[in-house]
Formats: C-alpha cells, sequence, structure tokens
C-alpha cells in the first residue's frame, strides 16, 4: 500500500460514512410520519457498506421491512376504522446508537488520514539538508 492509497482509502470512508449519516439523519426526521391515503408511513433505511479496491464503497440502500409501530389513536385523522394509527418502523434509539457509530468511523478515517499526511511530511523532511 502507497500513501496515495491510504489518502483514497481514508477520504472514501469519509465520504461513505457522512452519507450513511445523512441518511440516518433522514430516518430521524421522519420518525412520527404515519400512513395517509392508503400509503405506507416511511421506512427506515439503511446504509450497505463494503470495502472494494478503491476504498470503501457504498453497496445498496435498503428498506428496513420490520413492521409499522401500531398506536391506538381514535381522534387522529390518519387512524383507520378501528383507530389505529401506522406510524414509521424508525427507532429514535437505534438512529442515535448508529449516528454515533458512524461518527466514530467518520473521526477514525480523519485520525487515519492525518497519519498518512504526517507519514509523508516526515518522508519529506529526510531530503532536506
Amino acid at each position: 500500500m502507497n500513501l496515495n492509497t491510504a489518502f483514497r482509502t481514508s477520504a472514501s470512508g469519509m465520504t461513505a460514512e457522512r452519507f450513511r449519516m445523512d441518511v440516518i439523519a433522514s430516518n430521524i426526521a421522519n420518525a412520527n410520519s404515519t400512513r395517509v391515503n392508503g400509503q405506507d408511513p416511511y421506512r427506515r433505511r439503511i446504509v450497505e457498506l463494503t470495502t472494494g479496491d478503491d476504498g470503501v464503497e457504498i453497496t445498496k440502500i435498503m428498506e428496513d421491512q420490520s413492521e409499522f409501530r401500531q398506536v391506538y389513536e381514535p381522534g387522529n385523522p390518519n387512524a383507520n376504522k378501528d383507530g389505529v394509527v401506522f406510524y414509521s418502523n424508525v427507532d429514535p434509539l437505534k438512529e442515535v446508537v448508529d449516528m454515533t457509530s458512524a461518527t466514530r468511523a467518520y473521526e477514525a478515517n480523519i485520525a487515519a488520514f492525518n497519519s498518512t499526511k504526517s507519514m509523508l511530511r516526515a518522508a519529506l523532511s529526510i531530503g532536506k539538508v
């Protein structure tokens, strides 16, 4: 592995984790969406990451197929005939944990990038007289 590969790998990791944080933020923003006009509420999205020749790659964005949250609210205009409202399957606590994980991974990539930069500076200073 050369230094350019290390820079590229760290940069791709930062890009992927930032994208993952954007998806998590979207999940949190839609946590209380409901079924309207027969359309399902927002489904939680999950980012799948893999490693490739150029570092971290975003493979796909999947929808979580778990059940929607059901709340008995007969006064809600979005309630069905039984008075049940279907809410998004987003669990805010799970999203906070995922956001913390993505943030830590982003920070680890920054540390790796900075270490590579320091090694490059040290290597360039060897030739100075």
